[in-house]
């Protein structure tokens, strides 16, 4: 039986590549696609949208290594103190995104958004260093804890190689990508599945700290805030290991157009994941201190491994498997999500037009999922990807100050925008504030990892003009565009 190809879809009743110099055309018509054209279906519930939410945050950092606050902060106080503020700061982000995501109708997330207020060369700019090395690094990294982990049974007296890490992680890696090119149902519900394994996996540590706590295991809470004294940079440098491990609230807004009722699901996705993501995070490490001192958390490898050797014996080989299928559900929204990104930036024209098509008979965005897949695999077996994630970390924080910045501004500039969803003022003030500081005071506390990030996301700039601004690129050029 013979493929039939994929071809463009339509938003809103019009095709809109092309549209590289302007805005969205429409926030919302309320038209109906044209009768014989392709659109993606709108499949994304108000539990898949908790669970694309919850199912992206919940990856590797809450089990592996919170160690990264505890050791900026000096002391279990103010690590617990920073885990609730980062908490509480996401969701003041969530929130200016639902915002955001109820009165700007379109999937695309931090692009749309930046596209809408400031224009089409900032956005540009946004998505060239999200398709270039943000997005591979980021799939390639957690990834890479994912092929550790489910090694990690078979591997318990000895070393796991690293190739064997690489060849499991690139089969996740190739899995995640096939299921996201094969149905927007199948990869929601496989979401839902592993965002309760997370849920589970966080109540494995939770419950047992909550038993030693009755049994008046609380000495490692004896002068909490006693300890290293915290250094002013360090404090910053704890901010970016939480709000690291809450990232991930934004993705619903990537996948806008395909969620059902987003004026109301899409807040209450939001609200409701940060809740109990926050929760979450918090009993876990005071889990992890009933059990395990500061001193002794700064030294594993592996906190929730560690916290389950000393507490559940045999049962500690589950956690490993649980961390596994937690990778892999950050693993698979990631790709759900940002793939959604560059399917909006190709139909406005700031990508080749392949990537704007979907598949006809599985409504999935083929091309856009497929062209993570080569760029992530160099991402593993080449480089430091750490290091990488560290030169680009500030960019993300950069431009998500950028997009809540550009809601106050919409605020003024289009002040009879239609908003279902509006929250105080102050919320999106203080955000963007303390984004666009935390960058700032990154830039000074280490001025060549960022200083580096920075230089590649200037390289946007020339990008615009030659692919974008340049009309009279010659022929064999403009087909390689797609053009």
């Amino acid at each position: 039986m013979s493929r039939k190809a994929a071809v463009p879809t339509v938003s809103n009743g019009s095709y809109l590549q092309g549209q590289a110099n302007g805005r969205l055309s429409s926030m919302d018509s309320g038209q109906p696609a044209q009768e014989g054209k392709v659109v993606l279906k709108k499949k994304v519930t108000l539990l898949r949208g908790i669970s694309i939410i919850i199912g992206t945050i919940i990856g590797a950092g809450i089990f592996i290594s919170p160690k990264g606050i505890l050791k900026n902060t000096g002391s279990v106080g103010m690590s617990l103190t920073i885990w609730t503020a980062c908490g509480i700061l996401s969701l003041f982000g969530a929130l200016c995104y639902a915002e955001l995501g109820t009165c700007i109708k379109k999937s695309g997330g931090h692009y749309t958004y930046i596209l809408e207020a400031f224009g089409p060369l900032p956005a540009f700019v946004r998505v060239w260093v999200e398709l270039l090395i943000i997005r591979p690094a980021a799939t390639a990294v957690i990834s890479l804890a994912f092929g550790r982990y489910i090694l990690e049974p078979f591997f318990m007296q000895c070393e796991i190689p690293e190739l064997a890490i690489k060849l499991i992680t690139a089969v996740g890696i190739t899995l995640v990508m096939v299921l996201n090119s094969t149905s927007v149902s199948w990869s929601a519900r496989i979401q839902m599945f592993l965002t309760f394994c997370k849920l589970v996996a966080i109540l494995i540590i939770i419950v047992p700290g909550v038993i030693q706590l009755i049994k008046g295991e609380t000495q490692h809470f004896k002068n909490a805030f006693a300890g290293n004294d915290a250094s002013v940079m360090g404090l910053p440098l704890a901010f970016y290991s939480g709000m690291y491990a809450y990232s991930g609230w934004f993705y619903l807004n990537f996948v806008t157009e395909e969620v059902e009722n987003p004026e109301k699901n899409i807040p209450l996705a939001i609200c409701i994941s940060m809740i109990i993501v926050t929760v979450g995070y918090v009993l876990t490490n005071v889990a992890y201190f009933t059990t395990i001192s500061a001193g002794d958390l700064l030294l594993s490898k592996a906190v929730a491994v560690t916290f389950a050797e000393r507490l559940m014996g045999n049962f500690s080989l589950a956690v490993p498997v649980f961390v596994a299928l937690s990778c892999f559900g950050s693993m698979n929204g990631g790709v759900f999500a940002v793939s959604r990104m560059f399917f909006v930036a190709s139909r406005e024209g700031h990508l080749p037009e392949i990537l704007s098509m979907i598949h006809v008979r599985k409504h999935t965005p083929l091309p856009a999922v497929i062209v993570l897949h080569p760029l992530t695999m160099i991402m593993l077996f080449n480089g430091d990807l750490y290091s990488l994630l560290n030169f680009l970390s500030f960019a993300r924080w950069l431009f998500i100050g950028l997009v809540v910045a550009g809601l106050i501004y919409l605020r003024y500039k289009r002040p009879d925008m239609p908003r279902p969803f509006k929250v105080p003022l102050f919320i999106p003030a203080l955000f963007s504030f303390t984004c666009l500081f935390m960058v700032a005071l990154s830039l000074y506390s280490d001025p060549v990892n960022t200083g580096i990030g920075f230089a590649i996301t200037l390289t946007g700039i020339p990008a615009y003009y030659l692919f974008i601004v340049w009309d009279k690129k010659p022929k064999w050029f403009r087909k390689l565009l797609g053009k």
